[in-house]
């Protein structure tokens, strides 16, 4: 009895431990089964349609980009990808072989992609639709298609720069960049049920989940200004000869940017051709010396502190010693004598301004400095904006008070320019500058609004009135003069920055002339910034390249605009002026004395001294008007074979008057200006032969 005792306790134990051995592997069989069927059922859910389906992405359209009246900059058109789908290939040899005349590609190299272990890969993104239907004709198994956006330019090369460009799959420069998360939308897809091996399977429905459209952009930017300041652009770039030209027009009221550019550029939808220091806007991401135009931080400065009285004298005696150093004037050495301070600043007098800066002191003026927003980032809405370079104040001793204080040893952008003097000329408030107006939606909603933005006053309104009426008479009476537009009142200033190399030395003979303006006096709607960087061609003064330009460009803006003059135009005959005798002067002698009567100097070959020149000296010509030399080493024109000269930028007269004088015969096609010319230049060529000029719009020419 004793042993089965025990045996039947041996034999409960086991049947115990067995039955709480199920109840647990149940619990854990049913808990497993609740953790699969409710905690995770959404996740494998998923996973689950992922195994089951396949998808192609579908992208969606980038959105548009218009100019401030709403015409187009930059569109998206609607074009086919061709897509592979591996599993589904029946013979991936011949696919390829088929597919490789179409696609301008090897067959090798799509046998490699059609046998890859995916689902999908793309094999030619964005073909022409001619291409697309070629192989759409082939119906080969596994070959599909998808939708993409393909970026064009309407205007071609038109704001570039402003505009930026592309790649494959986002953009890489200007505001597509700058604003690709609200450009790019988002992106859709073709889902389709699939077999273990990836194969369609048949009868059963697809799904499209919508792309969603990228937003459009609208901007400050006025697409006929734009080419207007292109048009003067390219100009400049045959008449000079430049490294680089820019310009930018703005609101001086709001800061919003009506125009920007430089040239060269570059061709938005081929931007791999061309170099990529083109790419970038370099009236925005650019500084240097700014010369000339600076010293209006000095003169406001100085009005605002009290400083400044335009009928106190000062003598200039053609250079100013600090700290050891003789700075000198322009005049180079001869000096303006005894001016009056607004004389001083109408012939933008070095010395006269030195002067003023060291009554500022070098607090005083830095703290102007910087409150025009020098040596800062303005905020512009665009990518790689350059903030420039100014003194720290720890930094500026007597030497440098003085260069910063007419705009030497300081490196600004010309955009700095613009907002700065744009406060001069709205009663003293600094702007911040934008290039986008508007962001909408697809459905056209307004989702953001650009207001114009104040950043902070720098002067008093009284101030900026005393500063604009000084800048109008630099263009009324001083070196702004070739600016000047008959009937509107203008104020402006011109400069002249020798260049620094990359050891912080000077580079002889080698300038950046510009010219900065605003108008009209009173309710100015428009101010412009021109800089011309390293001409070879033409006297290096602000008032022979840049002031010129500028006047160009505003004649057409203003009439654009609608802008009506300001006062009535005095007779033709009260701006007549005669053309002095320019014979055996050299360039800047000439320069000095044309630029006092407000004409231009245009140069044609090469040497010391001029040896002949159109209109002739004694003529009554009207101010503005361009005198033509000829330029020599001899004191004479040359004789027997010389050397073609580059005849480029001159207008159809002007080639006609300089080949009369090398007794060469002219033979004309097209009109315009200048472009090119058989033979080329510096071909020797004999007095008598036939030499054929072809002329052109400049801007024509370049697109």
């Amino acid at each position: 009895m004793g042993d089965l005792s025990v045996s039947q306790v041996a034999v409960r134990k086991k049947l115990l431990a067995m039955f709480f051995f199920i109840i647990a592997f149940t619990l854990s069989l049913v808990g497993r089964l609740a953790w699969i069927q409710i905690v995770r059922a959404d996740e494998l859910y998923d996973q689950a349609w992922d195994q089951w389906n396949r998808s192609i992405p579908t992208r969606s359209p980038r959105g548009s980009i218009y100019d401030r009246h709403g015409r187009l900059l930059a569109g998206s058109n609607t074009v086919e990808t061709v897509v592979a789908l591996p599993p589904r290939i029946e013979d991936p040899r011949l696919t390829a072989e088929l597919l490789a005349p179409l696609l301008e590609m090897s067959a090798d190299e799509l046998y490699r992609l059609v046998t890859m272990h995916r689902h999908s890969i793309y094999l030619k993104r964005k073909v022409e639709p001619e291409v697309s239907q070629a192989v759409r004709n082939l119906e080969l198994p596994g070959i599909v298609f998808t939708t993409e956006g393909k970026r064009y330019y309407p205007n071609g090369t038109l704001a570039s720069q402003i505009l930026g460009f592309v790649g494959m799959d986002q953009a890489w420069a200007g505001v597509e960049v700058y604003y690709e998360d609200y450009l790019k939308g988002r992106e859709g897809r073709i889902l389709f049920p699939s077999d273990a091996r990836g194969r369609q399977i048949p009868h059963e429905v697809r799904r499209y989940v919508l792309p969603k459209d990228g937003m459009n952009l609208y901007l400050t930017v006025d697409e006929t200004i734009q080419y207007i300041v292109e048009r003067e652009l390219a100009r400049a770039m045959l008449e000079f000869q430049p490294r680089q030209a820019m310009v930018i027009v703005a609101d001086p009221r709001t800061g919003a940017i009506l125009a920007a550019a430089a040239k060269p550029d570059f061709d938005p939808l081929r931007y791999g051709d061309f170099d990529e220091k083109y790419w970038p806007l370099a009236p925005a991401t650019q500084s240097f010396e700014p010369g000339s135009t600076f010293k209006m931080t000095t003169l406001a400065a100085s009005i605002e502190e009290g400083l400044y009285n335009e009928n106190e004298y000062f003598f200039c005696t053609g250079y100013a010693s600090v700290a050891g150093h003789n700075i000198g004037c322009w005049t180079a050495g001869r000096g303006h004598g005894s001016i009056s301070y607004l004389l001083a600043v109408e012939s933008s007098c070095n010395p006269a301004f030195i002067n003023l800066g060291q009554r500022l002191g070098k607090e005083k003026l830095f703290q102007y400095i910087n409150a025009f927003g020098y040596g800062q980032k303005t905020g512009l809405d665009y990518p790689g904006e350059s903030a420039g370079l100014v003194f720290n104040l720890s930094q500026v001793g007597p030497l440098e008070l003085a260069t910063s204080s007419f705009g030497q040893g300081v490196s600004v952008t010309p955009l700095q320019q613009v907002m700065a003097v744009s406060a001069m000329a709205n009663g003293g408030y600094l702007m911040k500058p934008y290039l986008v107006r508007e962001i909408r939606d697809s459905d056209g909603s307004v989702v953001y609004e650009r207001k114009p933005e104040v950043v902070r006053q720098v002067i008093s309104r009284e101030t900026s009135q005393k500063i604009t009426w000084i800048m109008e008479n630099v263009v009324l009476k001083g070196s702004g003069i070739n600016a000047g537009i008959e009937g509107y009142r203008i104020a402006g200033k011109t400069g002249t920055a020798q260049k620094v190399g990359p050891g912080g030395t000077y580079i002889g003979g080698e300038y950046i002339v510009s010219f900065i303006g605003f108008v009209p006096i009173g309710d100015p709607q428009v101010i412009i910034y021109v800089a011309v960087d390293g001409a070879t061609r033409g006297a290096q003064w602000g008032s022979q390249i840049a002031a010129p330009i500028s006047r160009r460009i505003m004649v057409d803006v203003l009439n654009y605009l609608q802008i009506a003059p300001s006062e009535r135009p005095p007779l033709p005959e009260a701006r007549l002026v005669e053309v002095p005798e320019l014979f055996e002067l050299t360039v800047n002698e000439a320069a000095a004395l044309l630029d006092t009567q407000g004409l231009l100097l245009r140069l044609v070959g090469e040497g010391q001294y001029i040896v002949n020149q159109t209109p002739k000296a004694g003529a009554k010509v009207p101010q503005q008007t361009q005198i033509v030399v000829y330029l020599g080493d001899s004191k004479a024109l040359p004789g027997g074979a010389i050397g073609l000269p580059d005849l480029r930028g001159f207008t159809a007269r002007e080639v006609g008057d300089v080949l009369n004088w090398l007794g060469l015969h002219l033979a004309a096609e097209g009109s315009g200006v200048a472009v090119g010319q058989e033979p080329a230049a510096g071909t020797p060529v004999q007095r008598g032969d036939l030499i054929k000029v072809y002329f052109s719009s400049p801007l024509e020419l370049e697109r």
